[in-house]
């Protein structure tokens, strides 16, 4: 039985309701046990900090398009959701939260702090998850997963030990990059590179018998843990100096000057200062050289150097008092403005510090050589192909990765300190006792693990690993990732390092890399520049459907979207017009079931064969990752052609004297396309193709449409039709833009003459006779003559292929002043024409602008040649 539906679409009263009911009902649930081949797909696990942004948004509709779309076609579709505990970025929030109180995490120790934390993750850590909902959003959230659930930290601590065990896993003192605000050591990926305006700070040392040697540097106060010099091997200014012992301003230590090849002698003064523990090119250097390592700063950025009077002075304090010393000293010698990249953290944006620590790393060489064979050899292939070769290239350069983190949020480090043998015991459960000695005055490590070290396990550890259960058995390797560029390295490439080592396959068949959201201008979306927009704001304002619809359509590959909130209007007016379109076949049917029925008239023949081209083109541009072209392909067809042409040409099969064949004819051809194009809309639209799906007076293959199969090309195709509608159109057009260049209302009746000939084409000829019906009712004809042996004089012109159309103008219009407004269309013909003629032959022109662009010159010039062609006929019937 049909549902009565409202005028007007209102995505409020809709959306909700209907996702409550997707919910309860268990539609996004899938079993093991599911026969059906299966199509899976991981989340990207969004902070458990987070709300929904516009890289969201993109990101989750594009995989609901996929799972939706591989559930209706007959797919076990499993889409696992879940959250991240996100070290840093959680135990910042709490913090801030403690900080209010004037309270930190130090007083509360560790114990209490992890109590809040968990209380926050509890009360606020399922925000965004409901935002995921809001967007339509249809995972299996039965299987919902948090990287610090029982399941996943045993699957860390599994990963751990394993790794550990064979060595794979080390501990050791390494230069590493150290945010002074979050106080914990961070991967090379979680820095971030900012160009700033700072200065170059040029200043001398004096070498024990006086001599001098000028350096230049960025850091002034990193002199305090200098333990060399170094020039050029090849620089003849300072061989003399070589070896040579310098005298430290400030500390009363001395150290050498040394040569080595890498130094840049064209940089500053072509002597720099070497502080192996602040600066990796000097760390490397000092390890070249067996010199010294000083480590002057603390974990806060202050100077930690007792008995001098920079002990305790923060890093940038002591860099403007180094300059005053140096001065006061008359060391130094100028400073100049210098702009150069510095390192950022990424969560706090606090400038971060090279420094010495001891730290657990992954030795990640054997771990990469497999992940990077399996993106070669396609196993897993990348979508735009582009990203491959990025993945790769970092790859091949990989470093070890620091995975310890000094905070308290997070997976523990799974080792244990022996205090009587100094042994190290790496354990799964909470290990009792040291491996080595049994002793038990043992000590667990207080760091965690980097947040991505979790992440990497995330397609197998949401399916039960290490357990063998038979969700793993049955959805891993997972079918598609679809995630943003900015995390191939921190996870994409980690994912496939572990996918490949704990379960000896790749952890996806497929990356879709889409793009970045910008601004209508193209600008990327910031705070500082006031241009973010709310995705809640837009779902609220036009509907969810009408806000996933214009993410799709505008998400080409390989190039990024410039979202406007008139692109979304524009995608709300779609929604509307698919909604007044139902409502008119569900009206006009009077709530019966259509009797099945052959379609038999031409427009029926014409849009049930067109929709099968339609399914085919959707199908393949989904199956392709390409969304916006399977977006642009539905909204054509429903939009232009169901509704502007086919509805339009089947009216009169429902008026009185039309024939019940007719009727039943088009009663069942409408119902069954507009019925497909809400299967075929479903993955991308949700809300509004149910709603309407559910009101259609059908016989429904389930309770909902999202299980209906998706549709399929049923055969019925006749090429005829298709070839004779599209000169139907192009007839039907043409006299259109003749109303529209003539000003001639649609009110208004117009005659027309059509000259064809058999000789020259039949398919134009048996057109026009057979369905001059439908001509006359959809260009507005009064009459219309076919071959006619008189020719109307005061006429306008149409020209169509093998067709010429006349069409007569007295009584329409004032003759006079056409004949002025061609004349003057004719003479600005004439004079671009000469302006693109004079241009193509110069040769300079030729042979320096781009051949596209020179193209481009030769088409115009084209199409100003048959402009003035129609005119001058259409002016020689005005003058007779």
């Amino acid at each position: 039985m049909a549902l009565e539906l409202s005028k007007t679409y209102q995505p409020s009263s809709v959306e909700e309701q209907k996702y409550t009911e997707w919910e309860k009902n268990g539609y996004f649930h899938v079993k093991a046990s599911d026969p059906r081949e299966a199509f899976t797909i991981v989340i990207p696990p969004p902070n458990v900090t987070g709300v929904l942004h516009m890289g969201h948004a993109l990101d989750n509709t594009l995989q609901d398009i996929l799972i939706r779309y591989k559930r209706m076609d007959g797919y076990a579709a499993l889409w696992i959701p879940g959250t991240d505990h996100a070290g840093i970025a959680t135990q910042n929030v709490v913090e801030k939260e403690l900080a209010k109180d004037g309270k930190s995490r130090h007083q509360l120790g560790r114990e209490k702090f992890l109590e809040r934390v968990w209380q926050w993750k509890e009360k606020s850590g399922s925000h965004i998850v409901k935002q995921l909902r809001r967007l339509g959003s249809s995972c299996d959230w039965a299987r919902e997963r948090f990287t610090m659930d029982a399941g996943l930290s045993k699957a860390v601590r599994t990963v751990f030990v394993s790794l550990f065990n064979e060595g794979l896993i080390y501990r050791s003192n390494y230069l590493i990059s150290w945010c002074p605000r979050c106080q914990t050591a961070l991967s090379d990926l979680e820095v971030e590179h900012h160009e700033i305006d700072g200065e170059l700070t040029y200043f001398q040392y004096k070498t024990v018998d006086g001599e001098k040697i000028s350096v230049a540097t960025t850091r002034p106060e990193t002199m305090l843990g200098d333990t060399a010099v170094a020039v050029h091997t090849k620089d003849p200014r300072f061989s003399p100096l070589v070896g040579k012992m310098i005298q430290h301003p400030f500390i009363g230590r001395t150290f050498p000057i040394i040569a080595d090849e890498t130094v840049k002698k064209e940089f500053g003064t072509g002597a720099v200062k070497v502080t192996p523990a602040h600066d990796p090119n000097d760390y490397a250097m000092a390890k070249r050289h067996q010199l010294i390592y000083l480590t002057i700063l603390d974990e806060s950025g202050k100077v930690d150097l007792p008995g001098t009077p920079y002990h305790g002075v923060d890093r940038f304090r002591a860099r403007k008092k180094i300059v005053e010393d140096l001065k006061a000293n008359g060391l130094f010698i100028k400073a100049e403005p210098h702009r150069h990249a510095v390192g950022h953290c990424q969560r706090c944006r606090t400038v971060i510090e090279p420094r010495i620590s001891e730290q657990w790393f992954v030795k990640v060489d054997p771990l990469a050589g497999p992940a990077i064979e399996a993106v070669r050899v396609g196993k897993t292939k990348f979508v735009p192909e582009n990203w491959a070769q990025t993945y790769l290239t970092w790859m091949e350069n990989i470093r070890d990765w620091c995975i310890s983190r000094q905070l308290w949020w997070g997976h523990r480090i799974p080792v244990w300190y022996c205090k009587d043998c100094g042994g190290k015991t790496a354990s799964i459960e909470d290990a009792t006792e040291c491996s080595t000695c049994h002793s038990k005055q043992i000590q667990q490590d207080p760091d965690v693990l980097d947040t991505w070290f979790s992440s990497a396990l995330w397609p197998f550890s949401t399916l039960g690993w290490p357990e063998k259960t038979e969700d793993l058995k049955k959805f891993y390797p997972t079918s598609v990732l679809v995630t943003g560029f900015d995390i191939i390295f921190f996870w994409v490439a980690r994912m496939m390092m572990m996918g490949l080592k704990f379960m000896k396959d790749v952890p996806f068949e497929m990356v879709h890399i889409h793009a970045l959201i910008r601004d209508e201008k193209g600008q990327k979306m910031s705070k500082s520049k006031g241009n973010i927009v709310d995705p809640l704001d837009i779902m609220d304002k036009y509907g969810t459907d009408a806000f996933r619809f214009a993410l799709a359509a505008l998400s080409v590959q390989g190039r990024d979207i410039l979202l406007s909130e008139k692109r979304i209007e524009g995608c709300r007016n779609f929604i509307t017009k698919l909604w007044n379109a139902s409502r008119f076949v569900i009206s006009t049917l009077g709530g019966k079931t259509p009797i099945p029925a052959q379609p038999t008239t031409f427009p029926d023949r014409w849009i049930r064969s067109r929709l099968n081209q339609v399914i085919e083109e959707v199908r393949n541009a989904i199956d392709a990752m390409k969304f916006s072209e399977a977006a642009q392909v539905i909204y054509q067809f429903a939009w232009h052609e169901f509704c502007d042409w086919y509805l339009e040409m089947i009216k009169p099969h429902f008026f009185e004297d039309a024939s019940k064949k007719e009727r039943e004819s088009s009663e069942t051809t409408m119902v069954w396309v507009v019925e497909n194009i809400l299967r075929l809309l479903h993955p991308i639209c949700p809300f509004v193709t149910e709603e309407l799906w559910q009101s259609l007076p059908i016989v429904k293959p389930s309770k909902t449409i999202m299980l209906a199969p998706y549709p399929k090309d049923d055969g019925i195709r006749s090429d005829q039709d298709l070839a004779h509608f599209s000169l139907l159109q192009e007839m039907i057009t043409t006299l259109r833009n003749i109303r529209t260049e003539h000003r001639i209302p649609p009110s208004k009746k117009i005659k027309a003459q059509f000259f064809v000939t058999k000789e020259k084409s039949g398919h134009w000829l048996y057109v026009t006779q057979n369905y001059s019906t439908y001509i006359e009712k959809l260009a507005g004809l009064e009459n219309l003559a076919i071959n006619p042996t008189h020719r109307t004089k005061v006429a306008a012109l149409g020209l169509c292929s093998e067709l010429e159309i006349v069409v007569p103008l007295e009584g329409l219009i004032d003759i006079a002043a056409e004949k002025e407004r061609l004349s003057k269309e004719r003479e600005q013909a004439q004079k671009d024409r000469l302006f693109l003629e004079t241009r193509l032959a110069d040769s300079s022109y030729r042979s320096k602008a781009p051949q596209e662009l020179i193209h481009k010159d030769e088409e115009k010039l084209k199409g100003i040649e048959l402009q003035l062609q129609k005119l001058d006929r259409s002016l020689a019937l005005l003058e007779s």
